[in-house]
């Protein structure tokens, strides 16, 4: 895991693979908000940045990394700490998500974490949008990630299509890693266990639903692979799903309507 690089106002956390970049273009924990690589791309007043650093190094090699940038929040631990312990958790299940480069915090709270690039995987979504795959190639990949996932007694709580990446091979899906590991968290009370599972499947269920070519006879195939690789018959949670679903679809129209930025997409 990383190590100490930078402390003085701030800290600096750097996989130790990742360091040599960050003395190369002058990165430690303050120069996180104000470096001028750093590239703001969406901005929730109050919450958090993301943006993209871009890079190229004197070797010739170009970089992008990811970075969100919290404010400052009135807990015992700060933003970036709470989406570190995602990695964590998906890193100790062999759940496969971006590589972590760093994270930290400054001395007023504000607090940051950064990823690696996942250069060559596309989000899900797009691919089936652009017409690249269809959903039907995705969906055993993505069932047997989902479960994977469950069965380690984790739930992602943003299970969205466009949180799975995918590396294509022309028409084969080389691998599939799962992205935006913020609100992952462990499956502790079995009292709401099933709760945050069905959660999970609808939120993945309804980003599907306004897909070119994605039938419910297809969504119900996934959810049936998904139930055989946690042996589970998961065709009896359908109507909780679906439940759930339409309810999200009602809370994203809302959400919609007061933020429209809030869904704008990650640069090219």
């Amino acid at each position: 895991m990383p190590t100490d690089l930078f402390q003085s106002r701030s800290t600096m956390r750097v996989a130790p693979q990742y360091q040599p970049v960050c003395r190369e273009i002058g990165l430690d924990g303050d120069a996180v908000f104000t470096h001028e690589l750093i590239r703001p791309w969406r901005t929730l007043p109050g919450d958090r940045e993301n943006c993209t650093l871009d890079a190229t190094l004197r070797s010739g090699q170009s970089i992008r990394w990811h970075v969100k940038r919290y404010q400052p929040q009135l807990k015992l631990t700060t933003r970036a700490e709470d989406e570190v312990k995602g990695y964590r958790a998906l890193h100790d299940a062999g759940v496969p998500t971006a590589a972590l480069v760093g994270w930290g915090r400054l001395s007023d709270r504000r607090s940051f974490v950064i990823t690696d690039d996942l250069e060559g995987y596309d989000d899900s979504e797009k691919l089936i949008e652009n017409g690249i795959a269809t959903f039907e190639q995705l969906l055993e990949p993505i069932a047997d990630l989902t479960a994977k996932l469950h069965n380690a007694g984790l739930h992602h709580r943003d299970l969205y299509l466009c949180h799975f990446f995918t590396k294509l091979d022309g028409a084969d899906v080389r691998d599939v890693r799962l992205i935006d590991v913020a609100r992952v968290r462990k499956l502790v009370s079995p009292f709401t266990r099933r709760r945050w599972i069905v959660k999970d499947l609808a939120q993945f269920w309804y980003s599907t639903t306004k897909l070119p070519g994605v039938s419910d006879e297809l969504r119900r195939r996934w959810i049936e692979r998904y139930g055989a690789q946690r042996g589970i018959d998961a065709s009896e949670l359908i109507p909780a799903i679906v439940r759930k679903s339409n309810w999200i679809a009602r809370h994203d129209a809302k959400l919609r309507r007061e933020q429209p930025d809030r869904n704008v997409s990650i640069p090219d």
